[in-house]
């Protein structure tokens, strides 16, 4: 058995702490496959990660272990926890961060990593993603038991995902993350939006269109995007910059 090893974190690319992961996880299985989700969610953004992990999750092949490590808490007595759910692994802290993904199943397994043969010798209270998350997802990608990681627990931490309403014929929205392109995914299902003329934010005026293309460069506009919910962007453009939002702020639309 060798199952695919996914790992997302807020540890960047000009430091150690990804690759070190990576190193723990081939010492123990060599042959193991690696994939990168992302290592640039903003630090300690639980939320970022959260969204991000169930935005891609349901790509990946059953039997896949993913390896979250956004853990503003590493050190502190939050649980170090992993998850079976829908044929998938989920494995990191205990503060939410994997529970908008495991959610989507109905039968949901979690599991407090407690056994030393799961953990890095000299385990460090800075670093449990290279301690304790990646030789517990190596050890799971060789074909580890689960159920011998630690025992059952009755409960995980949820993430409470802003979910978005109406109110006086108005839209209450979150913007739940930012790309890379500076596209702000909001929490605004497209079955909220009654009309398809244009959306009214503040003082602009946003079309909602079906493609980038269809306002000209520089141009604001609403778009459903690859993850079903709406999406404002700027073509060719940074929407985050251009309107100066950030991950959580709301958004009053009508």
């Amino acid at each position: 058995m060798n199952r695919c090893l996914a790992l997302l974190t807020d540890f960047g690319a000009s430091d150690w702490f990804a690759a070190s992961m990576k190193g723990v996880i081939l010492s123990l299985n060599p042959a193991a496959t690696i994939v990168d989700i992302a290592h640039d969610i903003p630090p300690g953004d639980i939320q970022s990660a959260a969204f991000c992990l169930v935005s891609c999750y349901s790509c990946f092949p059953e039997q896949t272990i993913f390896a979250v490590v956004v853990d503003p808490g590493v050190g502190s007595k939050r649980a170090a926890i992993a998850i079976r759910a829908g044929g998938y692994f989920f494995v990191g802290p205990d503060n939410g961060v994997l529970s908008a993904a495991a959610d989507n199943f109905d039968s949901i397994e979690v599991r407090s990593i407690e056994n030393p043969a799961c953990f890095r010798s000299g385990v460090s209270t800075t670093f449990h993603g290279r301690d304790v998350f990646a030789p517990a997802a190596a050890r799971l990608s060789l074909g580890f038991a689960y159920d011998d990681l630690g025992p059952k627990r009755p409960e995980m931490v949820r993430l409470a995902m802003p979910v978005a309403e109406t109110r006086d014929g108005k839209i209450i929205g979150t913007i739940l993350y930012i790309d890379r392109f500076g596209n702000l995914i909001t929490n605004i299902s497209p079955s909220l939006i009654t009309s398809s003329a244009s959306l009214q934010i503040g003082d602009n005026a946003i079309p909602v269109c079906s493609c980038y293309a269809d306002v000209v460069e520089g141009k604001l506009l609403a778009i459903v995007g690859s993850c079903g919910f709406i999406e404002i962007s700027v073509n060719l453009g940074n929407a985050a910059k251009k309107l100066g939002l950030r991950v959580g702020d709301r958004l009053l639309i009508g």
